[in-house]
């Protein structure tokens, strides 16, 4: 499940369908979500949740600095691309697709765990 949300939110960013919701926020919850299932291999999901949702805002809020959209200039490549995945844009928006990826993975899981094995 994690390769295809990472997979998604790649293709999310690089294929344009010209609506700012699926070019812009959907990637959003995808990044999200992977944080979440990053996250999800170290413990419950009520704890998770909000760990994920600590790990975006810090990253959110970390755009605020300024130094990311500095890193974009970088000469070297990685750091170009770290600046890429972390966004370089501070937005209120994109806390709430933070939220709605958090939110839909911690049901996703809250259904498997339910389901008998």
């Amino acid at each position: 499940m994690l390769a295809a949300i990472i997979v998604a939110g790649v293709l999310s960013r690089v294929a344009h369908t010209g609506s700012r919701v699926l070019d812009k926020y959907l990637g959003d919850a995808l990044y999200a979500a992977m944080v979440y299932c990053l996250l999800r291999l170290t413990g419950r999901v009520v704890r998770t949740a909000v760990w994920a949702a600590m790990a975006m805002l810090a990253v959110e809020l970390f755009q605020l600095t300024g130094l990311a959209a500095e890193m974009l200039h970088s000469e070297h490549l990685a750091v170009r691309v770290c600046a890429r995945l972390m966004g370089t844009e501070f937005s209120v928006f994109d806390l709430a697709a933070y939220a709605i990826g958090i939110g839909c993975m911690a049901a996703v899981d809250r259904v498997r765990i339910q389901l008998p094995q």
